[in-house]
Formats: structure tokens, sequence, C-alpha cells
């Protein structure tokens, strides 16, 4: 990897997304043979934003690698309480690691943090920006389901506020895929995102739908998103929305047999449970794939030699 700091999935070549999920697939293969690479390295978790699956797959794959971590803790609990800057954290928890992850409720905040740290920062999620980890995970889950080119893909929910949503339509953009965006008007995908996709090329292969209905029998991935009941002034403008945009096993009997569904989690009730016990399920195995993901790009970026892979 050419980069000291993952920010973006726009950053990303798709010789760049590869390597990383060569290096995934390598480790999911032989988890042993990186057991101790980094040993003595510490990874910095500052997480001013609640977080379960992206802070424990982390964790976990530091230490599978060897390290341990430093975790700033909540920001209650935190000197940011008093009144400390962004700025001034990195750079401290900067001194004590070999690395940080930044999770932050402000878009742009990972950028700006960037600036002030010499050791790899990785973004893991700013406010409604980008969330290039999730990213790189997701597309791993792709492409061990389904391939990633010649990718007909249904991304649905909340296209507006999602980062994940963001980072992801960015980085499929590498690939054969056609993107199909699902969702009610009021949380469309942000009209700087669409331009960007349409100046990337892809403008053919990007398709905006307010009703799954019409593509779903075409589609070899259903990516489903919450949509945030706290965007709504009205709750029975959201529980309306809501309600349509659900996937069960009625909506599914449309869809071809090889679909696979994936949602970023945490979910609430746009995917029912009993969707869990079929073969269209593969929700739970992205966010497993979290950890040798996150192995393989902390491996990249904390080697001397991480370049000679590329």
């Amino acid at each position: 990897m050419r980069h000291d700091h993952l920010i973006t999935s726009k950053q990303l070549s798709r010789a760049d997304i590869e390597t990383v999920l060569d290096r995934a697939a390598a480790i999911d293969a032989d988890p042993a043979a990186v057991a101790d690479r980094h040993a003595g390295t510490l990874l910095g978790l500052l997480f001013f934003e609640p977080s379960t699956r992206t802070k424990m797959s982390f964790e976990t794959a530091i230490k599978r690698l060897g390290g341990d971590v430093v975790d700033m803790g909540s920001v209650e609990s935190s000197s940011v309480k008093k009144g400390e800057t962004l700025a001034d954290t990195v750079r401290v928890i900067e001194g004590y690691a070999d690395a940080l992850v930044l999770r932050h409720p402000k878009q742009g905040s990972a950028t700006m943090a960037s600036e002030f740290v010499d050791v790899p920062l990785l973004n893991a999620g700013d406010g409604a920006g980008h969330h290039p980890t999730q990213t790189l995970l997701d597309l791993y889950t792709i492409r061990e389901n389904a391939g990633l080119d010649d990718l007909t893909i249904g991304i649905m929910g909340d296209l507006k506020y999602g980062r994940t949503v963001h980072s992801l339509a960015y980085a499929l953009t590498n690939f054969d895929a056609r993107q199909h965006f699902v969702s009610p008007e009021s949380l469309q995908l942000p009209r700087e995102v669409v331009y960007d996709l349409h100046q990337s090329g892809s403008d053919a292969q990007v398709r905006e739908h307010e009703s799954l209905e019409e593509v779903l029998p075409s589609l070899d991935v259903l990516y489903v998103t919450r949509i945030q009941r706290e965007r709504f002034p009205d709750e029975n403008e959201y529980q309306q929305v809501a309600g349509e945009y659900r996937i069960d096993s009625e909506t599914l009997a449309a869809a071809n047999d090889d679909l696979t569904v994936m949602h970023p989690l945490p979910r609430v009730d746009e995917i029912a449970p009993e969707v869990d016990d079929t073969e269209y399920a593969a929700y739970f195995e992205q966010a497993h794939n979290g950890v040798s993901v996150r192995m393989a790009l902390l491996d990249l970026l904390l080697s001397d030699g991480g370049d000679d892979d590329e």
C-alpha cells in the first residue's frame, strides 16, 4: 500500500483493493503465518462515537498480528470533556502508538486529524462521510460470494447519510459493476456523490430507484442499510418509509437463487430475522470478515516491506 493514511475509498485503486483482499484471503487460509509479525506494535483507538464491530475487529486484528491496543476510552472519561481539540488528542496519542484508528461524528474529521500525525491514521467513520475499512470488508465479502466484475448490485436504505454506502459506491467504480440505488426520495444519494460517480466513467452503470421490486430479479448482491429514524421530523413518515424498505422471505421470492444479501449492521427491522437462516444471508459472514481484512490492511501499512507485494 502506497498510502500513509486511509481516509476515503476514493484513494484506492483497483490494484490497492486487490492487494488488501488478496492479503486477507492469504491470512484466512493460514492465520498462523502472521501470528507474531507485529509483536510489540501498538494500535491507538480513538472512538468518539459508539462502535461494536469496527472497534472490536480492529482490536482483534492487531492482537492476532501479535500487537496490542491503547484505547482512548469513552469521550466522557477523556480529556475531550475538558475541551481538548481533536488535533491535540491525536498528537498526544500518536506518541503512544504506531498507528491510529479514528471514528468521529464530524464529516472531514479524519482528513483534518491526518494532517497532525506522522503515523498511519485509518478513518473508521467520519459522520456521514466515509468508512473505507468497512468498504474493504464489504468488497471482500462480495468477491467471495459473487465476484467483483460483471456484478449487478442494489444498495438500499439511507443513501443520503450512510457513510458505508458512499465509500462502497466510490470503490465499486474500479470494477465492472452496475449499481442500482434504492431509497425514498428524501434519502437519495447526495448529488455530489452521484456527480462523482458519473465523472468516474461509470455513468451508464449508475441508476436510482424508489422501488426495489423493479430491480431485485436482476441483482447479484443486495446491500441493505438502516433507515435512520432520527432524520425524519415526522414519526408517521418514518414508519411508512421504513415498512416499505424491509426485506423478508416474501420479498426475496422474486430474487434470483444466487442473490447475496448484505448489511453493514447494526440492523433494526429492515431485514427480518427469518432471512438469517437462508442461503441469501451474508451479513454475519460480512462482519466476521472485518478481522481478516483489517489484519491485512494493518499488516500492509505497518510493514516496511508492504509495497513489495503490491
